[in-house]
């Protein structure tokens, strides 16, 4: 078993209010469930209105297909435009 997992900083130029945030991420978060059926959640920075950390994780049999589904991942919400990467995170442990 393959577990891949990473993390996504986000700047929400935007945001001026929690509420205002909390639309960003909810948008975010659904993108990458229904795109890659990964457990997704709001994992840092839960009270600063203009920055955002995102954790998600996947698992498979294969290095090569998990390497490529985080890719993938990272590329889907740089694509999305709704906030400005800052920083991703990465780790693939096999078990």
């Amino acid at each position: 078993m393959v577990i891949g997992f990473g993390v996504i900083t986000f700047r929400l130029h935007d945001c001026r209010s929690l509420k205002g945030k909390r639309r960003v991420v909810k948008s975010i978060i659904s993108q990458m469930r229904n795109h890659f059926n990964a457990s997704v959640a709001e994992v840092g920075s839960n009270d600063a209105y203009q920055r955002a950390e995102i954790g998600f994780a996947l698992v498979g049999n294969s290095h090569a297909m998990i390497n490529s589904k985080v890719d993938k991942v990272f590329n889907l919400v740089d694509a999305l435009g709704l906030a400005e990467v800052i920083d991703t995170e990465m780790e693939i442990i096999h078990l």
